[in-house]
């Protein structure tokens, strides 16, 4: 006995089949040489019976579920959803498409099925929330072009070109309004911070000439720092503070070092308040202050950072213990020997 052609038929000896019955009547002749065919149904195997598809307009009501199979991931929806837009999905489920079905009952899609959960939901509630990601953004918008969704089109249209112009050039700096507050925006802040707090009234004795300059100076340093480093530290003011001008720099919720730009000289007889601008101190401050960007600063860093400041050795920053330290650059207070009375003596105030 063997199997011939595709599997369709079993080609069967008579001989062998006599034989096996005890009525061989000869090696030759007869009908006993003639080959029998025979149905594969009428031997005892089975074989497996593939899926059928066909193709069918169906007579959906509104308030039936249908099961859809969208590139294999399987999703139920009714057809109410599927036809509250005028897309493609309602002209396959109202019966002006054929669509593709099988046996089991679920109708066939032959698109990805990652998105489509998105495009049901665009269906049922009429907008939906978009990702980030420019490339989701470019697959969800191929899903809504080939299903016909004008709305969900456009939505990621507009999203993807809100990416594409770039991030937002918008720079917000807070303005400090009290110290309950000051606390609470550095300790929440998961960024550095640089503070600039200002304030040309708090002043009992009058100004030199250059400190008006070098005050605005100051104020336009920290604009142009704060568009430069936009995003990655953030820049408060300080208005309403007791220092003339004086820089803060924050890293993990605590000060890491201070830069006062005020002084008392001695022009005249009179006292007189000087500002200063020590850009070169302010900037190399500005950078030291990233190492504590996005929590990345170590112990090790910060220690290494703040014992080349104070000029420590490392024995010596063992013996200080775990002491939080605030680097404090304050400019030297100056005495001008100009206009001065002769034989008055100089004194350096320090």
């Amino acid at each position: 006995m063997k199997l011939s052609g595709e599997g369709r038929w079993l080609t069967m000896s008579a001989e062998a089949t006599c034989c096996s019955l005890g009525e061989c009547t000869g090696a030759s002749g007869g009908a006993g040489n003639m080959p029998e065919l025979l149905p594969v149904a009428a031997a005892t195997m089975s074989t497996a019976t593939p899926l059928s598809y066909e193709l069918k307009p169906l007579p959906f009501t509104s308030s039936k579920y249908v099961k859809l199979n969208v590139g294999g991931s399987l999703h139920y929806t009714t057809v109410q959803t599927l036809t509250k837009h005028d897309t493609m999905l309602r002209a396959m489920f109202s019966g002006r498409m054929e669509v593709l079905t099988d046996s089991e009952g679920w109708i066939l899609i032959d698109r990805s099925g990652k998105h489509f959960g998105t495009v049901l939901n665009y269906l049922r509630d009429g907008t939906v929330p978009l990702p980030d990601a420019p490339r989701e953004l470019e697959e969800i918008l191929a899903e809504a072009r080939f299903y016909l969704i004008q709305g969900l089109t456009e939505a990621c249209q507009t999203a993807l070109q809100q990416k594409t112009e770039g991030y937002d050039p918008v720079c917000r700096i807070p303005m400090i309004t009290s110290p309950k507050e000051e606390r609470k925006v550095i300790s929440s802040c998961n960024k550095p911070v640089v503070k600039l707090q200002h304030n040309r009234s708090n002043n009992k004795y009058s100004y030199t000439s250059n400190s008006d300059d070098n005050l605005l100076k100051n104020i336009e340093l920290f604009d142009k720092l704060a568009l430069r480093f936009n995003g990655r530290i953030l820049f408060i003011k300080d208005v309403l503070g007791d220092e003339i001008c004086c820089w803060s720099f924050y890293g993990e919720g605590r000060k890491i070092a201070e830069v006062c730009c005020t002084s008392i000289v001695y022009a005249t007889e009179k006292k007189q308040t000087k500002v200063e601008f020590p850009e070169a101190r302010i900037f190399e401050e500005t950078l030291n202050i990233l190492i504590y960007e996005s929590g990345r600063a170590s112990s090790m860093a910060s220690a290494v950072l703040e014992s080349s400041a104070l000029g420590l050795l490392p024995e010596e920053e063992d013996e200080r213990g775990r002491e939080k330290r605030v680097r404090r650059i304050h400019v030297r207070r100056h005495i001008m020997h100009d206009e001065r009375p002769h034989g008055h003596q100089a004194v350096f105030k320090d």
